[in-house]
């Protein structure tokens, strides 16, 4: 929140045209009266989650701590990739997002055909959907219980991940950690240990600890 406060304060300024200033206090008062934040996916390829800018780029909490009674705005997200455009909530997004692509047979499978760059790649999209929570409280938790199910519980998947790619796996492992460490995913104890042995086994793995 701070690092978005801190970069995107910056103006032109009608007394020395052409320059950029910075003016925190004026844009802080600003969001502080906004009701709904608003960005536009405009790229079929590119996705909420398969790059860290979109939810860098998100004010939702920004904005519901600088409102005076600390609502939370509606956050809106236009999908202009097709002649049909749609607008719709953030978090029903994610929701689109995660079904289509992470939780996705078709996807993941066609990820992993490429071996060590797809464990990478699916990583890396568990870590951006985690911004999503981080920014905006956007992800259900349905999303990481399936996350966990499809790539944790299952032990054939389970031994594929770390074979084509134990680093990667193991961030995942310490995603889902960190995901439940910061209130964004309710779990069993169970599975919580599970996901701590698990990250032992791997770490023991790239080590070479027999």
């Amino acid at each position: 929140q701070e690092m978005y406060l801190t970069r995107k304060s910056f103006a032109f300024n009608a007394d020395n045209p052409g320059m950029m200033e910075q003016d925190r206090k004026v844009f802080e008062s600003a969001l502080s009266t906004a009701d709904a934040t608003f960005q536009n996916l405009d790229s079929s390829e590119i996705s909420l989650t398969d790059v860290s800018h979109y939810f860098d780029s998100d004010p939702t909490k920004v904005v519901s701590k600088l409102r005076k009674d600390g609502k939370k705005p509606n956050s809106y997200i236009a999908d202009t990739t097709t002649a049909n455009a749609q607008v719709r909530s953030l978090s029903e997004t994610v929701r689109l997002d995660s079904r289509t692509k992470m939780l996705n047979p078709k996807w993941y499978e066609g990820m992993l055909s490429h071996g060590y760059e797809g464990v990478r790649e699916l990583s890396k999209r568990l870590v951006n959907t985690m911004g999503w929570s981080a920014t905006a409280d956007a992800v259900d938790n349905w999303v990481y219980e399936e996350a966990n199910e499809t790539f944790i519980k299952d032990k054939e998947m389970q031994e594929r991940l770390m074979n084509l790619n134990p680093h990667s796996f193991r961030k995942m492992v310490g995603t889902l950690l960190e995901v439940h460490g910061r209130g964004y995913w309710e779990t069993s104890d169970e599975n919580l240990e599970r996901l701590m042995e698990l990250y032992q086994q791997v770490e023991d793995r790239i080590e070479g600890v027999e």
